[in-house]
Parts: C-alpha cells; sequence; structure tokens
C-alpha cells in the first residue's frame, strides 16, 4: 500500500477517533429515558401516594391497583419502574414479586399485551399459536406454579383501550375469579391522557376505584436542574457540567411545561456537542434552544393544525430526535411514511410545500438553505429549536389518535 493511500485512510478514520474520547461523557445510559435513578427528585410525595394504594400488598391473596396520569416528562414512567424495583426489593422473602413493563404504544394490541407478559414469565413463551384466552391461562398457570405475584405496569394504556378496546383490562381485572388461589396480578395503569378513566366501563371503573388515580404534576425548575445534575453527575466526569449550564436546562425544561424528558434531551445533547468540539466541559451555549429565544410551542398551535400538517411534522419530529437538522427531501420521504402509517394518502408536493412554509410561518420548525451547494439545485435543511421533538411528537401523536 502506498504512503499516500495510507495517510488517505488515515485521515478518513480521524473522524472516529472522538467515539470513546469521553472528555465528558463516562457512560451513556444515565442520559436515556429508560434509565431508573436509585432515587427519584421531587416525586417523594408521588410515591407515598402510590405506596398507600399498595396497602397490605405483602400478604398473599391480596391485589392492588393504581392509575397514574400527567403529562409528557412528569416522569410517570419512571415512577412505576422505580416503585416496582423498591417494591419487589422490600418484600423479598414474604412475598415474590415479578415486574412486567408493557408499553401499548409499542405492543397495541390484546394479544401482543398478553405476549409481552408471557415472555416476562417465561422468556420461552412461544410466540405463536394461542389464543387470548390460552395465554391468560399459561400466564395464570405460571404465577400459581411459581407461586409468583405480577406486578403489571401498562404504559400509555389508552392506545390500547382506543385501538383494541378494555376488555384485556376487565379480563386482568377478574384473572382469579373461580380459582382456588387469589391476589394473582396486581395493575397499574399509565396515560397521558388525564381522562383515562372516563375511558373506561362502569365495570371497570367499580373495580379501579376513583380513589386510585394519582394525577402526576410537572416538575418545576428546582426539581429539573435537580433531575439533570442527578443525570450529570451519573453520566459525566466530575466538573464537566457546570451549575449554570444546569441551571439553563432547568430554566428551560420548565419554561417548556416541566418536562424533564426535555431536560435529559438537552443535556445529552449539550453533552455530545462538547464531545464533537473535542472539549472536556460543556459550556452554556451548547444547551440548544437558547433561553434567550422568547418562542415556545404552545399546545393550541399543534391542536389547530390540519391533520396532513400534523403528518409533515411528525415526521420530521422522529428524525429530528436523533439529528439536529434535516434535509426538505428528507422530510418529504418521511411524511410519505407518515401517511402510510395513519392511512392517508399524501398530498402533492405543492400543498406539502405550502404546509412546509405554515409549520415554519408559525415557528415550529426552521429552516436554512446550503449557499455551498453546487450547481443549479440548492438544498434547504430543516431544524426544531423552540422545543424538544421528542416532546412534540408525542403530542402530535396523541392529537392524532383523538382525531
Amino acid at each position: 500500500m502506498s504512503k499516500n493511500v495510507e495517510r488517505k485512510n488515515t485521515a478518513m478514520a480521524d473522524y472516529l477517533d472522538r467515539i470513546g474520547a469521553g472528555k465528558v461523557l463516562l457512560t451513556k445510559e444515565p442520559l436515556s429515558y429508560d434509565w431508573t435513578p436509585p432515587e427519584l427528585i421531587g416525586r417523594d410525595a408521588q410515591l407515598g401516594e402510590l405506596a398507600s394504594m399498595f396497602l397490605g400488598i405483602e400478604s398473599h391473596r391480596v391485589s392492588c391497583r393504581a392509575v397514574v396520569t400527567g403529562n409528557v416528562g412528569s416522569g410517570k414512567t419512571v415512577l412505576t419502574h422505580r416503585f416496582g424495583l423498591d417494591l419487589s426489593s422490600k418484600l423479598e422473602g414474604r412475598r415474590k414479586i415479578v415486574l412486567a413493563h408493557v408499553n401499548c404504544r409499542n405492543h397495541p394490541s390484546t394479544s401482543q399485551v398478553l405476549q409481552q407478559i408471557a415472555l416476562s414469565l417465561d422468556s420461552g413463551h412461544p410466540e405463536r399459536g394461542f389464543s387470548s384466552g390460552e395465554i391468560i391461562q399459561t400466564i395464570r398457570r405460571n404465577l400459581n406454579t411459581h407461586g409468583n405475584h405480577l406486578l403489571l405496569v401498562l404504559d400509555e394504556v389508552d392506545i390500547l383501550v382506543r385501538r383494541d378496546s378494555s376488555d384485556l383490562i376487565y379480563k386482568l381485572l377478574r384473572i382469579d375469579e373461580g380459582q382456588d388461589e387469589l391476589g394473582s396480578v396486581s395493575l397499574i395503569l399509565v396515560s397521558q391522557d388525564p381522562s383515562l378513566f372516563n375511558l373506561f366501563e362502569q365495570a371497570i371503573k367499580s373495580r379501579l376505584g376513583e380513589s386510585t388515580v394519582l394525577v402526576m404534576p410537572p416538575y418545576d425548575a428546582g426539581e429539573l436542574i435537580g433531575i439533570a445534575r442527578q443525570r450529570y453527575e451519573a453520566s459525566c466526569r466530575p466538573g464537566s457540567v457546570s451549575d449554570e449550564t444546569l441551571a439553563k436546562i432547568g430554566r428551560f425544561a420548565a419554561e417548556a411545561g416541566g418536562d424533564a424528558r426535555l431536560a435529559i434531551e438537552l443535556l445529552e445533547a449539550a453533552v455530545r456537542r462538547a464531545e464533537k468540539a473535542g472539549r472536556g466541559d460543556v459550556l452554556t451555549e451548547d444547551v440548544r434552544p437558547s433561553t434567550r429565544r422568547a418562542a415556545t410551542i404552545e399546545p393550541s398551535q399543534v391542536h389547530e393544525l390540519s391533520k396532513h400538517q400534523k403528518l409533515v411534522l411528525l415526521g420530521i419530529c422522529r428524525r429530528l430526535k436523533k439529528a439536529e437538522e434535516i434535509t426538505s427531501g428528507d422530510a418529504r420521504k418521511l411524511y410519505e411514511l407518515v401517511c402510510e402509517e395513519h392511512n392517508s394518502k399524501p398530498l402533492g408536493y405543492t400543498t406539502f410545500w405550502k404546509h412546509m412554509k405554515h409549520l415554519e410561518a408559525e415557528g415550529l420548525i426552521e429552516s436554512r438553505t446550503d449557499n455551498s451547494a453546487q450547481g443549479r439545485g440548492r438544498t434547504q435543511f430543516i431544524t426544531m429549536t423552540n422545543t424538544a421533538p421528542a416532546a412534540l411528537e408525542s403530542r402530535i401523536e396523541r392529537d392524532l389518535l383523538h382525531a
């Protein structure tokens, strides 16, 4: 191999040197939404209230229920994860708790939910070939045979209820009827929809009880700063993120509705920018969108969009969760994919561009043109700095679901 080729190959690989450099980041796991911290910031009262709904759970033949609602980023999922782990540890030696957490957005049908429950009890459970009734019998038999109690969390359960009715909830609540053994399953239903309880039939409402509803409030700025600090200290080198940077993250997330997911997303993106620049510290300017921007996204702005404007925006949000910007051509392809998902025929290019211009005029997206493009064509890039794409994605999907 010639020296020129060797130099070229070395130069091509240099850009990979930043991977694993770890000038700021030590481990990325705590910057994930799915990470469950050992202690929850600002949720002591809610954990206590949830525990009060599970009084007597240490006794066999006792099952408990809870309904947890709250906005995106209010800590519903992490609360139920932390509670389940703490409960299992607390009851060790007295009652064997098996935890199962099923996200109904990923598994929106009765058969899919049941399959996930069965797999949590037996990783070798066959993926096909059984009816819902047969899987329920298998779940009951497994619990009885091993003397286990299932703590089942159905996250985003409103999606299951709207798409596949609430029959499964009713069956799970009655799983022990006519059996010698009681207390097989405790149930926690989680949803962003504050009207979740009203979606159920009276038979389900009476079994759940209205006193089992826990409403999660938004986080305040101090709590969001604490969450950002907790994630930083668990994932980054000491001293790499200043108090001023954490305060900026907390203030912006508070202004955007008290969304912890936004705080985590802002921190992760800021760390990534510092690593990319080869720095060992995260600067306040690494936190974007800047708090200097007065614009934020109001729920009414999304609600008042037409269906296809929402579909265009949904596709953009999904990609911008992983990238800082996308091309307008990619935005069009993503729109077509979302249309297919929602059984809608994509509108023509002219209308698509009108929708893009409307979204930009509303401050929902921003665009820039690449002046360095060669030839006659010029590439337009789309970005989003007024809100977190993940939070906006959830809001759009909720609107489309309720339409």
